[in-house]
């Protein structure tokens, strides 16, 4: 290949990666729709009458999942971090078992406070989230046939050991979790927290890659947490009683 046109190739793919949006949407394209009002979580299979309910608080919660960027023309790229702060289901104390769920189209991408919480040292341009966002959900998670992430976890035998089934891309894995619970004296509210790595690839994610593989997002993704859960007495079949 003729030495002006290698630069000019690599022009070009300096430019997509440092934008991060090697498929940026093309004009009028749109991500799949948020709904309007998400549907309440179903009751899990395991509840049982009288059981202790612990609901999780959204507005308390954070779930976040590191990408990191991989290939020959890595340092070009940017690592993500993505979060979701709109966590619905129920935790129980007493029995040691726990489900929830986030929306994939709720979630945020690279919001600059988690950046710095994570570590990442590049700023992306608005573009560049963009594109990130679009890829993530339309490429890459088919958001639109698989909009839930779900999690049912029970305590393993450790105290600070859960087992989680984690369905992910219409794919269920199970997995050791160790987590962190800090529970208030009177059993009304409680807090878990804790981390993983995981590969794209259990779920049948493709991890998104260009140019044969110099840019790509490496196939490890790290999820961490921190759950708060409390007592709703108002929530129909809650199970709550004040007296314990």
């Amino acid at each position: 290949m003729p030495h002006v046109h290698r630069r000019a190739l690599l022009a070009c793919a300096c430019a997509l990666l440092a934008a991060c949006t090697p498929f940026a949407p093309p004009p009028g394209a749109s991500l799949p729709a948020a709904p309007v009002a998400a549907p309440a979580m179903p009751a899990p299979a395991w509840q049982q009458p009288g059981v202790q309910l612990l609901h999780i608080a959204p507005e308390d919660s954070l779930l976040t999942i590191t990408v990191r960027r991989g290939g020959a023309l890595a340092r070009l790229g940017h690592d993500h971090v993505v979060a979701s702060r709109t966590l619905q289901g129920v935790v129980a104390p007493a029995p040691g078992r726990a489900q929830f769920r986030f929306r994939l189209d709720e979630m945020s991408v690279d919001e600059a406070s988690l950046r710095q919480a994570a570590g990442l040292t590049t700023t992306p341009s608005a573009d560049a989230i963009a594109g990130t966002r679009h890829n993530m959900l339309v490429r890459v998670l088919d958001a639109e046939r698989y909009p839930w992430v779900s999690i049912d976890a029970r305590r393993a035998g450790k105290q600070d050991v859960f087992e989680a089934d984690i369905t992910l891309h219409g794919v269920t894995r199970t997995v050791q979790l160790p987590v962190r619970i800090e529970q208030a004296a009177d059993g009304r509210r409680l807090q878990a927290s804790g981390s993983l790595l995981l590969k794209q690839s259990d779920f049948g994610i493709v991890p998104f890659a260009v140019l044969g593989g110099a840019m790509a997002v490496q196939d490890q993704m790290e999820l961490a947490f921190r759950i708060t859960a409390q007592q709703d007495l108002s929530a129909p079949g809650s199970g709550a009683n004040p007296g314990r």
